[in-house]
This record gives C-alpha cells, sequence and structure tokens, in this order.
C-alpha cells in the first residue's frame, strides 16, 4: 500500500535542457512562510531549546508480530543473506537511486558479503520518502508515510536495525470523515480479543454510519469468490477497475462512494474509476488475514535522519558505499551490449561487476540504450507510468481540537489523507499548533497550479473538516506557513492491466538488475513492495554469483591485454 509516501529520485541526464527541467519537476518542493509575531517566534525558540520534548499523545505498544507467517517468512529470507557463503571475491554492485529500493538491495548484498557502490542524484537520502528541514527547523516530507503491521519485510528491517522503538503504533482503528456531516467522523475499530479476519469483520459491522445492512450483506456477498478463489482469482481482477468489479459484482454505488474512493486515493492517488481492482483486493488480503495487518504505526520523526541513515550506517559498516549527488547521465554499453558503465553529469564513469537501477520506472526508461527499447522486457515498461500527486503541509497559529492521533481520511473531493502531524510524530510535537499534513490527489489536474492556488483549495477542504476552526479566508485559524511537494511522477499508476507490464528484478542483460516497488512482488506500490524488491533483487544477484564473478575475471584480462 502506498498510502502515503510518494516521491522519485531523480537520476536524469542531461539532454536539449527537456530532462534538466524534468529533473526539477519530478520532485519539487516550494514554501511559503507568513510573517510571525515576535511573541510566537519566542514560544518556537523555547520549545525547540527548552531540552527533551514533552510528549502527551500515547502510542499503541508494539503489536505482537513476531509470530505471523509473513513475519517469520520476511526473517528468514533476511537471514538467509546473513547465511550465505561468504564469496572468494566480493561483487562490487552499483546501484543507482537511494530510495527504500535501493537501500533495502544495498543493504541486503552488504549482508551477503558483497560490496555495493550506492549512488543518490540527490542530496537527500529516500527518495519517496525524503524530507528536508526549513529554515525554522521544520521537516516537510514527499508524503505521508504510514507503517503497517501487514509490512512484514519493513517490520523485519526495523528490526534488524535495531529501531523497532522509532515506530509509533495507533490505535486498531480506521478514521473516516464524515462530508454529509462536516466536523464529525465515523470509525472502524477493529477488536484485539478477535483474531483475523473476526476483527475486520466486526469493525464493519459495527459501522452503521457509512454503510446500511442491506450495503454491507450486498458487499460481502460480492467479496464471496476472492475468498474461495484467493490469490489466482485476485490477480485475474487486474482487468478491471475498482468501479467496473463493484458493478459486475452487483456491489451498489453508494459503497465506492462512501469506502473506496478514498481507499483508492489513499492506495494510488487516483480514483475508483481507474485503480485495478486487484490493488484493492491485495490491500484487503493483507488486512482481514492479519489480526495486526491493518494496525498502523507513524515513523518518530524524519525518515531520512530516523529510517535511511541507520540503513546507510549499517551498509557502511560492512564496507559497503553511499555516495549523494551522484546523478547518472548515461548507461554505457559494451560491444555485446552489457553494461560496461555508469556514466555520470559531472564526467565520472562507474564500473562494477554487477549494475542495478533502483529509481523510478520513469527515470529507467529515460535512461534506457536505444539498443535495449525493442527487448520486450523493457518494451512494456512503457504502460508503467508515475502517477502525479502532491502532499500539502500547513502550520496554523493554534492547535487544531478537531483531530486525532491517528491517520485520517478526509473523503473530499481533494484530498486523501492527512494527520496532525504536531500530534502523531514525536519529533513534530507542539503542544500549541497544530502542523496538518495532507496529500492532495488525484493531483493531475493541479500539479502544475500555483501553490498559492493548490492551499486555497485545500482551505476550502478544510473548512468542510474543521467547520468550527478552519475558514478558508482565514478568520479562523491562520497560516503562520506551508510547503508545497510536487511529484508529477510518483509511484506507477496501478491501472487495470498493469501487473503483466512489471518486470522481474533479474533482466535480459546480464550482470543488469531492477528494484523497486513497479517490479514484480506480491505488495504492489509501496514502501513494502519497495523493501521487498530490494531483497528478491539481491537474492538474484547472489544467485548469480559465479557468471558475474566469471565476467569480471574475463573482462579484467580483456582489459590488461588490450593495454
Amino acid at each position: 500500500m502506498v498510502v502515503f509516501g510518494n516521491v522519485s529520485a531523480a537520476n536524469l541526464p542531461y539532454q536539449n535542457g527537456f530532462l534538466d527541467a524534468l529533473s526539477s519537476e519530478l520532485m519539487g518542493h516550494n514554501s511559503f512562510r507568513i510573517p510571525i509575531s515576535s511573541q510566537a517566534l519566542k514560544t518556537r525558540t523555547r520549545r525547540r531549546t527548552s531540552g527533551p520534548l514533552q510528549v502527551v499523545c500515547v502510542d499503541i505498544p508494539r503489536p505482537e508480530l513476531e509470530n505471523t507467517v509473513n513475519f517469520l517468512e520476511a526473517a528468514s529470507f533476511s537471514a538467509s543473506f546473513r547465511s550465505a557463503p561468504r564469496p572468494a571475491k566480493p561483487l562490487k554492485v552499483v546501484i543507482a537511486g537511494a530510495g527504500l529500493a535501493g537501500l533495502s538491495t544495498a543493504k541486503y548484498l552488504a549482508d551477503a558479503g558483497h560490496q555495493p557502490l550506492l549512488l543518490e542524484a540527490r542530496d537527500v537520502l529516500g527518495g519517496k520518502i525524503a524530507a528536508w528541514k526549513d529554515e525554522d527547523g521544520d521537516w516537510y516530507e514527499t508524503g505521508l508515510h504510514i507503517f503497517f503491521g501487514a509490512y512484514p519485510n519493513v517490520q523485519n528491517l526495523f528490526g534488524e536495525l535495531g529501531i523497532n522503538d522509532r515506530l509509533q503504533w495507533k490505535e486498531h482503528s480506521m478514521i473516516f470523515a464524515m462530508p454529509s456531516k462536516p466536523g464529525e467522523f465515523s470509525r472502524f475499530d477493529f477488536p484485539d480479543v478477535l483474531p483475523a479476519p473476526l476483527n475486520g469483520i466486526w469493525a464493519i459491522l459495527r459501522n452503521n454510519e457509512m454503510l446500511t445492512w442491506p450495503e454491507k450483506i450486498k458487499f460481502a456477498i460480492g467479496l464471496l469468490p476472492a475468498m474461495v478463489g484467493g490469490q489466482a482469482y485476485v490477480e485475474a481482477q487486474d482487468g478491471l477497475s475498482v468501479e467496473e468489479w463493484m458493478r459486475k459484482q452487483g456491489v451498489p454505488d453508494r459503497v465506492t462512494d462512501e469506502v473506496f474512493i478514498a481507499m483508492s486515493k489513499a492506495l494510488n492517488f487516483i480514483n475508483p474509476d481507474e485503480l485495478s481492482m486487484q490493488c484493492i483486493l491485495i490491500a484487503l488480503n493483507r488486512f482481514l488475514q492479519e489480526k495486526h495487518g491493518s494496525k498502523m504505526a507513524f515513523l518518530d520523526g524524519n525518515p531520512p535522519e530516523r529510517l535511511c541513515m541507520p540503513i546507510v550506517e549499517h551498509i557502511r559498516s560492512l564496507g559497503g558505499e553511499v555516495r549523494l549527488n551522484s546523478r547518472i547521465r548515461k548507461i554505457e554499453l559494451e560491444d555485446d551490449g552489457t553494461v560496461k558503465s555508469f556514466l555520470l553529469t559531472d564526467g565520472t564513469t562507474i564500473q562494477g561487476d554487477a549494475y542495478v537501477f533502483a529509481t523510478p520506472v520513469d527515470i529507467l526508461k529515460l535512461l534506457l540504450p536505444d539498443s535495449w527499447k525493442e527487448i520486450s522486457y523493457f518494451k512494456r515498461l512503457e504502460k508503467l507510468v508515475g502517477v502525479p500527486v502532491i502532499n500539502v503541509h500547513i502550520w496554523f497559529d493554534r492547535k487544531l481540537k478537531n483531530t486525532y492521533d491517528h491517520l485520517l481520511f478526509s473523503r473530499s473531493n481533494l484530498l486523501s489523507v492527512y494527520a496532525d502531524m504536531s500530534l502523531t510524530c514525536k519529533e513534530y510535537y507542539d503542544p500549541n499548533r497544530s502542523m496538518l499534513e495532507l496529500v492532495f490527489a488525484p493531483a493531475e489536474e493541479w500539479i502544475s497550479r500555483t501553490d498559492s492556488d493548490i492551499i486555497d483549495a485545500t482551505m476550502k477542504e478544510l473548512e468542510k473538516l474543521f467547520p468550527d476552526e478552519i475558514a478558508a479566508d482565514q478568520s479562523k485559524a491562520k497560516i503562520l506557513k506551508y510547503h508545497v511537494v510536487k511529484t508529477p511522477r510518483s509511484v506507477y499508476k496501478t491501472i487495470p492491466d498493469c501487473e503483466p507490464c512489471r518486470p522481474l528484478q533479474r533482466s535480459p542483460i546480464q550482470g543488469f538488475y531492477l528494484a523497486g516497488d513497479y517490479t514484480k512482488q506480491k505488495y504492489l506500490a509501496s514502501m513494502e513492495g519497495a523493501v521487498l524488491s530490494g531483497k528478491f533483487c539481491s537474492q538474484s544477484i547472489v544467485q548469480d554469483y559465479e557468471l558475474l564473478a566469471a565476467s569480471g575475471r574475463r573482462n579484467l584480462s580483456e582489459t590488461t591485454v588490450s593495454t
């Protein structure tokens, strides 16, 4: 599930000015600051210099994930790298892109005894979970990142790094705004005393505000084929949109309107008339089959420092290397069509025994050598296109009352999900003011609009969510400052018939591999999918060790002869 983590690390060449412009377009972040009173500045300064933060929000204890089948499978997968036979000569693996896919690939290759060299185009780690600090010391992020209990590889990664305590778990609920009742919310509460899927069924049955009993029954009947048919049935639904599937199964349109518009935007930033039903069914399967699957956690601070840096430190401790500001201009080829080197924009040539592209699919397509483009493996990538999304941060001059220490589904036309980060996140905690972080989606018609237009539209939507506290004209809560992060090409757009286009991590080009949530793995476009893709990529390279080592020795011999 994407929910909420979305941006691309741009490894773009510079050709005819077009890619130079696109590089900045792929990840734009802008801000506007309204002058703050001297008293407010003093308060903010005191908050940052008065010692440890005193957090009043209460987090839920970490759920017991270790005994679940998926967690144990992920743990076994991780252990396979640490227990793999040590290579006689470690492979030097050059990896493009320091998002979660690239970091995961490098981490598990280092665990297996190899020497990854990770190249990141920008000056920040994280890719789709990148974040920046502004002049006031406040962080603003690429997306609103939620870590689910149904993310076994991500949860294992936190444990392997010894940072489980950096996840702030929230109560087991899903909370939806009620457009027909401004300022009110409807909850799906999952009881801890029941196992899955009974806890999820109970949560749905207990909620009578969003769906009527006849609608629940028709939806349940519509879902029966998925429950009986299992994974094979789920995969077969890739050709239908959510809207098409619901109507085919006789599920009332109001079910789609009340629940699945919000879910579709949270999963892939698009509406149910575009999203593949396979995506919804996979999410429901993960959430309903595991007791803690839909339980959510927030990271306790900014992702580059709190999650990405521990991975980098682990990689470096095992002899690997991570370089920022290393943008790839060109994939240079040998005469036989295999990779000779990565040429960087500063003229540096990087060579290795194997090469990995862990960038978004749009970046890969821009850099594909011409001789590769007609190969079916790469040609199928044409249908995989990043979806636009916008992340908005607004700091208000007061503490908003009509909010929760949790993720909230806004159910508005323009907003997907949001959270008051001054409540949910320890590093961002503020007892006096709220900072709302909101996912603005679908964003296709807004991505080229000005930041002020986006903020004006956001405030009009917030007026409906906070009618007693927020007015679009700021006659109530006033904006102190805002940041807008635009991503014209984020995670791949999960429309019908995309699944056959997703590539395996091992490409048909010897020594060239892919990682990224768009590659083949069962968690689709999500943080979990990115980490799992990195593990699959690392596994492929470890399995190919003898072939890659032999190729490296042959190339070295040819180089020696030629000189």
